[in-house]
């Protein structure tokens, strides 16, 4: 191969089938267009392999990681783009109705702050009542805890559908 950034064939292959599975296992699904899916995960394995972490094939990482948290696969932001739009920035990830053909994709806005206006995340101290900037969401189910606008469309620890979770905090 002539460039660093040149991954073979099948370990494109295994890293497609790995990335289906598991998204499949955490009740979520795979871009239907399967070269298209192909092509995003040789670019998380060129991130891989060039920075160390599979940030996002549709972003340019700074190549720290401590910067890079919130946009390495699955990002941040996936969940609530795969609501709102049917599928994730990149498009790696879609919704069940794009995947049953009832919704068609179309362009998503970056929703990835400017590096200027990015939040640090930072442990909790003891010197007073935890305060969160997001609801918390407990799935009924199983326990599970997340920190975002709402709940995710399917637990992924026990697959529970969303109205299967109630506000926490």
């Amino acid at each position: 191969m002539s460039m660093d950034n040149d991954i073979a064939p099948a370990e494109i292959e295994n890293g497609y089938l790995r990335c289906k599975k598991d998204a499949e296992a955490g009740g979520y699904h795979i871009n239907p267009d399967a070269d298209f899916a192909r092509g995003l995960v040789s670019g998380l394995l060129v991130n891989q392999k060039r920075y160390g972490y599979q940030s996002c094939p549709c972003r340019l990482a700074s190549g720290k990681k401590d910067e890079d948290l919130d946009i390495i696969c699955p990002c941040d932001y996936r969940d609530q783009d795969v609501i709102e739009y049917g599928a994730c920035y990149c498009a790696l990830y879609v919704s069940q109705d794009v995947l049953d053909g009832k919704q068609e994709l179309t362009s998503i806005p970056e929703r990835r702050p400017p590096r200027s206006l990015r939040r640090k995340i930072t442990a909790p101290t003891s010197s007073g009542p935890l305060q969160v900037s997001l609801p918390v969401w407990r799935c009924k189910v199983c326990g599970y805890l997340c920190a975002r606008d709402g709940p995710p469309e399917i637990c992924p620890i026990c697959k529970a559908k969303k109205e299967r979770f109630e506000r926490f905090l």
